[in-house]
């Protein structure tokens, strides 16, 4: 019996391109899809989680949104790896700064992916494991970087499960460590990717500082991050 539709997208079998950029906000999606790709539709709205299928210079790719935290990206991208034949995700998406090097607008690439989650729970391993980009996508997002101009900083970032955190140092203790930026997503997709044999990749805009009084709107965070977009789009 086939897996598709899900519980959560509504699909269809070749519907989605074999590499999809996935930002956390589903309006995201759909300002990518209808300003970058050519003759996108839409496959999936299921939850209002967007969803489309276009070309950008010639090359199929889908772009979809993922939600918030690792709940959620972990359900949609374990779909579209196991159910949808995806072999490529790249999550587009926002951070907030941990260290004082980075400012409003700078683009980070999370070469792993700490986490406060127990995720890796249900793999039963008899450890910690160490959620990483496909270092393949990594390198050609920095090289594409490069010739766009567009610097970039690489390095660990946090995938933390709470935004408002009761423990005051807790920050203190990540940016200690030399982390770069927190989210919520990377290291679930990291790990899906992992187990399912595939690749993936995630880049961050930095849209608000943790230790500086810097925060961009809620308008920029949905239709800005034109220099992210566009490292992945060529990646792509």
């Amino acid at each position: 019996m086939s897996n598709i539709p899900t519980p959560h997208n509504s699909a269809k079998q070749g519907d989605f391109a074999k590499t999809v950029l996935m930002p956390g906000d589903p309006l995201r999606a759909k300002y990518i899809a209808e300003t970058y790709l050519e003759q996108p539709r839409q496959v999936t709205a299921v939850r209002n989680m967007l969803g489309y299928t276009g070309t950008y210079k010639g090359k199929e790719i889908s772009v979809m949104g993922a939600g918030m935290g690792m709940p959620s990206i972990g359900i949609y991208s374990y779909e579209l790896f196991h159910f949808y034949d995806v072999e490529n995700i790249i999550r587009i998406g926002s951070a907030g700064a941990l260290q004082d090097s980075l400012h409003l607008m700078d683009v980070v690439i999370g070469m792993g992916a700490c986490t406060d989650s127990n995720y890796a729970y249900q793999y039963g391993l008899p450890g910690t494991f160490a959620p990483i980009a496909d270092y393949g996508l990594l390198s050609r997002a920095v090289e594409i970087a490069k010739k766009q101009g567009t610097p970039v900083a690489v390095g660990n970032i946090l995938s933390s499960d709470v935004f408002y955190n009761l423990c005051p140092d807790a920050n203190d203790k990540w940016r200690s460590m030399g982390v770069l930026a927190v989210e919520m997503e990377a290291a679930a997709l990291y790990m899906n990717a992992a187990r399912a044999g595939k690749k993936a990749l995630c880049m961050f805009t930095i849209s608000d500082h943790i230790y500086r009084p810097e925060a961009l709107s809620a308008a920029d965070r949905q239709l800005g991050f034109s220099k992210m977009m566009e490292i992945a789009l060529e990646l792509a």
